[in-house]
């Protein structure tokens, strides 16, 4: 190629370029963690019909019980909640959990998820099943997801209800009255 040609295909790439960072959108740090997250673990399998929402904060939920992290696992869950009650808990989920939550994972989203919705996991490595629910709550700033940590006894942390199935899907993701 000659010098010139060569001089203006790297200014043509240069512009290019610069165009589309110039109107690319800034990344806030919880997009960077989000990604970051998502790229350290297994893919979640899902089951149902999420929100974006939903699904977002049941994968959270898995990632924090997977990497025992309990203070941020705690600060998912809804604000009404005794703070001494969602610690316990989040330390009684990483205790009986972490070990399945590490590995392959389904999540199944039963009803419409537009105001509360019950997850169950589905934890394929251990064979375990926990049932969680998830809402909707706000902060300061904007609306986002939260869940329902009230079990400081690992007893009831680690009960399955009686309607839940044992496989993903037997009930058509829809809770039986």
């Amino acid at each position: 190629m000659r010098p010139a040609a060569a001089l203006r295909a790297a200014l043509v790439c240069a512009l290019a370029l610069g165009a589309l960072t110039g109107c690319s959108r800034e990344y806030d740090a919880e997009d960077v963690q989000y990604a970051g997250d998502y790229s350290s673990h297994p893919p979640l399998a899902v089951v149902g019909y999420p929100s974006t929402g939903t699904l977002g904060i049941t994968q959270q939920v898995v990632w924090r019980i997977a990497d025992g992290k309990a203070d941020e696992l705690a600060s998912l869950a809804n604000d009404a909640q005794d703070k001494g009650t969602t610690k316990k808990t989040a330390e009684n989920w990483i205790a009986a959990f972490r070990k399945g939550a590490g590995g392959k994972v389904t999540a199944e989203f039963y009803d419409e998820g537009s105001y509360r919705q019950t997850v169950v996991l589905y934890l394929h490595d251990t064979g375990q099943i926990k049932e969680i629910h998830v809402l909707p709550g706000s902060t300061e700033y904007r609306d986002v997801w939260r869940v329902s940590m009230g079990e400081p006894d690992p007893a009831e942390a680690t009960a399955v209800a009686p309607w839940v199935p044992k496989k993903p899907g037997e009930l058509g993701s829809t809770m039986l009255p």
